[in-house]
């Protein structure tokens, strides 16, 4: 089991993450995306759904449009891990 990240390493992680925030009253991270239309969002979710599945670990999202919300925990541990960091750090990349 991972294990979830102390508030200290969480807070160093959202430093170091450009745009991720705090889900408030969940130890939860978020990003918003907005993209050129509807093709281009949902390629950038393709990516990330490759990744996710490789790596065993699945967002929780949402797409409007050319909008995704993306949120990220790693349920079994019960909050935020250093998964949830690793796929963060792979979505910005995927994003750009």
């Amino acid at each position: 089991m991972t294990t979830k990240l102390t508030a200290t390493a969480r807070s160093e992680a959202l430093a170091a993450l450009k745009g991720w925030t705090e889900v408030a009253g969940r130890d939860a991270i978020q990003k918003s995306f907005k993209f050129g239309d509807f093709n281009q969002a949902w390629g950038f979710m393709t990516r990330v759904a490759l990744a996710a599945e490789k790596a065993d670990h699945h967002p929780e999202w949402s797409n409007v449009y050319n909008r995704v919300e993306i949120v990220l925990s790693t349920h079994d541990a019960g909050g935020v891990t250093e998964k949830d960091v690793a796929l963060a750090r792979f979505i910005d990349q995927a994003a750009a």
